[in-house]
């Protein structure tokens, strides 16, 4: 076997633990949502959004990018691990003690003083994960992603029993706090456990200067990546109102969560695979052209389903509370999938050692949402909002997409066309459900039988497609059966 054979089945097999992974946090994060949602109200969801909207700003604008340096390097780490640890650690301690002092600030703005208490105890995330094991970074390195299932699960296993447990006996807002802390302390506590390295305190100005420089980009990323995905959640909150943000928020969770997901897997996998071939631009575009094929097949139906079944799964789920953020989600949904197939770019331009392409990319579209945010949320409300975050999301991805093909030499038909298939089967899910849910009883049978009818439809069109268009795509999937049979012996 070749090492490009080698590396491409650790791939196919990482990607297993990843979609498995990410499978399982979201069986658990919606069974949370759908529980916790019916004994909360849209209020505590929103004083919740206010605490986490700071915590979030912090984070982002704090970014180091260490992690995605000692994952792009080529030589080994082990040498920079302590250093890195020590960068970490400082940073969560003046990061807590931040958020502890501007909370009687963040709740004056919202002008919601009970949001004081609860913004300071959300800042001990900071400490708890700031001494966790930084050895678990070679999970992402060396495309161990069964250990990282481990370390990933641990957090979303326990923040769930908690957060579902006090939900119903607190019956407050305390609940989501204390559930998110319990799961961070979790996840500290397995790194250690699952990885023999011992992090100490250690301060070297070379390699701090090292690993920092190449995080820059990052670091200006993700200030950026903050005001993109959080800034509208502000508007709305300041101009709304916290009911309107915990509406709001709600409906980006659920039509954002299966692109969050698809962009994560990508991340995760593709990121330390495309950094192994970062000089070979040849195996660059053949990935490039595999990733783009495998997200867009599985998130249209995803984003298509949301669409088409958002006012269905509201009232099913959540409840007719919930039922004013049916038109936000409907809209987030088509930001959630072009969202999904611009996350195939992150990825490759850091793999390249070019993350300030990324960077520019969130500039453009942070002056497209700056530009128009006030006005439409003004005047239209939630949905207001929503456009304003579809059309800076659609004209990134143009942008995006230009810059791939830049890199890689991928072709503007052949990217066209792998949109274009399963877009086309998109659209007959969506006619597919539209067409029989009339038919159908509003109940759990009739939600259900609708989605295996569009999932049926969808499939029906992509794969007469690719047999018409002669689309090579089978040979991956065979290949990707293959990888799962041989993971699956190695379970035994």
């Amino acid at each position: 076997m070749t090492q490009s054979d080698n590396l491409s089945d650790r791939v196919i097999r990482g990607g297993f633990w990843v979609i498995g992974l990410r499978v399982i946090c979201q069986i658990f994060y919606f069974a949370r949502i759908i529980i916790v949602a019916r004994i909360l109200s849209p209020d505590d969801f929103g004083l919740m959004g206010i605490a986490m909207l700071l915590m979030m700003s912090l984070q982002m604008f704090s970014q180091t990018g260490i992690d995605s340096a000692l994952i792009q390097k080529k030589t080994d780490i082990q040498g920079y691990l302590d250093v890195a640890w020590t960068i970490l650690f400082i940073r969560g301690i003046v990061l807590y003690l931040f958020l502890y002092l501007i909370a009687p600030v963040a709740a004056r703005f919202f002008n919601e003083p009970d949001a004081v208490l609860l913004i300071q105890a959300i800042g001990l995330f900071y400490l708890f994960s700031s001494v966790g094991n930084i050895g678990v970074i070679y999970f992402l390195k060396e495309l161990e992603f069964n250990k990282q299932f481990i370390y990933q699960g641990s957090k979303v296993l326990t923040e769930f029993v908690v957060a579902v447990v006090l939900a119903i006996t607190l019956r407050n807002v305390w609940a989501l706090v204390f559930g998110l802390l319990a799961g961070c302390l979790a996840q500290v506590i397995i790194s250690y456990i699952i990885h023999p390295y011992r992090p100490r305190f250690c301060v070297n100005l070379l390699k701090v200067k090292e690993l920092l420089y190449f995080g820059k980009w990052i670091f200006g990323a993700g200030g950026l990546y903050f005001l993109i995905t959080q800034g509208d959640d502000i508007f709305v909150g300041k101009l709304l109102g916290v009911t309107m943000l915990g509406f709001y928020q709600m409906a980006y969770k659920i039509s954002n969560t299966p692109a969050t997901e698809i962009s994560k897997v990508v991340s995760d996998v593709t990121f330390p695979a495309y950094s192994k071939i970062q000089d070979d631009k040849d195996k660059l575009r053949s990935g490039l052209h595999k990733v783009l094929q495998i997200i867009t097949i599985t998130a249209f139906p995803l984003g298509c389903l949301i669409f088409i079944l958002a006012p269905d799964f509201t009232l099913l789920f959540l409840g007719n509370k919930w039922m004013p953020m049916v038109p936000a989600v409907r809209v987030l949904a088509v930001v959630g999938l072009i969202r999904s197939i611009v996350s195939t770019g992150g990825a490759l331009f850091w793999a390249v050692g070019k993350p300030k392409i990324e960077t520019l990319l969130m500039t453009f579209q942070l002056l497209i949402i700056l530009a128009l945010i006030y006005p439409f949320t003004s005047n239209y409300g939630l949905v207001g909002a929503s456009i304003v975050i579809l059309i800076s999301m659609f004209l990134t991805s143009i942008a995006c997409a230009f810059f791939q093909m830049r890199l890689t030499g991928l072709r503007l038909e052949t990217y066209i066309q792998t949109i274009a298939v399963p877009l086309l089967g998109g659209i007959g899910l969506i006619v597919t459900i539209y067409l029989m849910n009339p038919i159908m009883s509003d109940n759990l049978i009739g939600f259900f039988m609708l989605v295996i009818a569009g999932l049926i439809s969808y499939g029906f069109i992509i794969i007469s497609l690719f047999f018409i268009l002669k689309i090579d795509i089978f040979n991956t999937l065979k290949r990707i059966i293959s990888q799962l049979r041989i993971e699956k012996n190695l379970l035994k």
